[in-house]
């Protein structure tokens, strides 16, 4: 069975969320992070408040480094009362743009809110003279093809006919064209002190795109759920928290290049998750594997993680991370992975916490249950 990019973007709700991902210890046992670092830093993050940049400042300021946010001042602005907050937008344009970042000097910029290459442009360029290191966190959705396993970090870039588009798409069909885009505004405005790092599907606590976290709670409501694919089918996923300390070690590092992020170290099977989460479920609940076939006679839901291991998307959950690995990303083992994401999960106010199954409503669900005992 073929797998085109329309089926793609179908199978992945969380398609455009790729901003963009369990073997070993968390890289903060590891003994290389677990050193002082080398020298203090004066770390600067553009955004800081979401999903990345709030372990990503904890796990600095763990290190000893000075943390500056530039932001707009939007979200979560009750976040690291301790900590300079510069305001302003990312695009240069609008209000006062980027001008609080004029004249600042620091030793690293974190930038994981640039998905246009017209504002990582304008921010690059404006600090090139004053900063050591840029880091640019982008995505393994800029890849043109994601049927070929094992690409690396040289396979070929996703285009854009028009690059001054600044839109996602009806089904962020631009957003991987963007983000290579981006990488190559950074690299351009700093050759030599550009890292540029490409993550896969970004889990763990704080996620709330619920892409990862519907597994566990789903296990959790007991009963008899849907799962799609084949437990062999392989997956790509890496914490937030492994990733957000690789950062600081990039930067402790001062690595440039190009680097996958895609965890685990070794092949994850799609069986070894959903049993993390049946393990962590505190009701009996059995899954219902659904093949790529009897998919294809069900109806049509937002399925979040997996994506089909055939076709045009083969290749999408088997992305080589050898150089990042080689250069000490580290990660969490898959069961810590889905006990963490589910105790931050039921944490949350109850209408969160309900809106993690509106992807798969119940009605439609047992439809599908219904079909695949009649298959």
């Amino acid at each position: 069975m073929t797998t085109n990019r329309r089926e793609f973007l179908r199978y992945s709700a969380a398609t455009g969320a790729l901003l963009g991902l369990p073997g070993a210890a968390a890289l903060a046992q590891d003994k290389t992070a677990a050193e002082a670092a080398p020298r203090k830093l004066s770390m600067l993050v553009l955004g800081g408040t979401g999903l990345i940049g709030p372990a990503l400042v904890e796990y600095a300021q763990s290190r000893g480094h000075t943390v500056t946010l530039f932001n707009r001042g939007k979200t979560n602005t009750h976040l690291f009362p301790d900590v300079e907050k510069l305001r302003g937008d990312r695009n240069p344009d609008k209000n006062e743009g980027i001008k609080a970042l004029e004249g600042r000097k620091f030793d690293v910029v974190f930038d994981d809110t640039g998905y246009y290459p017209r504002h990582v442009k304008a921010s690059a360029e404006l600090m090139a003279p004053n900063i050591g290191h840029y880091v640019f966190i982008s995505s393994i959705s800029c890849y043109a093809r994601n049927n070929v396993e094992g690409m690396d970090e040289s396979a070929e870039l996703a285009t854009m006919e028009d690059p001054t588009l600044e839109t996602m798409g009806k089904q962020y069909e631009y957003y991987g064209p963007l983000k290579a885009l981006c990488e190559q505004a950074a690299e351009a405005a700093m050759p030599g002190k550009t890292c540029v790092i490409r993550p896969g599907y970004i889990v763990g606590p704080g996620d709330t795109s619920n892409r990862f976290a519907y597994w566990p709670m789903r296990a959790d409501k007991g009963g008899d759920f849907v799962v799609p694919g084949a437990p062999t089918d392989p997956i790509q996923v890496i914490d937030v928290r492994d990733l957000s300390e690789w950062m600081v070690h990039v930067a402790e590092r001062k690595l440039v290049g190009r680097f996958n992020a895609c965890g685990p170290d070794k092949k994850l099977e799609w069986g070894k998750v959903i049993d993390a989460c049946v393990k962590s479920a505190s009701k009996p609940c059995k899954p219902h594997w659904a093949s790529l076939e009897k998919l294809e006679a069900l109806p049509r839901v937002g399925f979040q993680i997996w994506i089909p291991y055939a076709g045009e998307t083969k290749g999408f959950h088997m992305v080589s991370n050898a150089a990042a690995v080689k250069n000490g990303l580290r990660f969490r083992d898959i069961e810590t992975i889905v006990k963490d994401t589910f105790a931050w999960c039921k944490s949350l106010p109850a209408e969160q916490q309900a809106a993690v199954f509106r992807s798969v409503p119940e009605e439609v669900e047992k439809q599908m249950l219904e079909a695949l005992q009649k298959a």
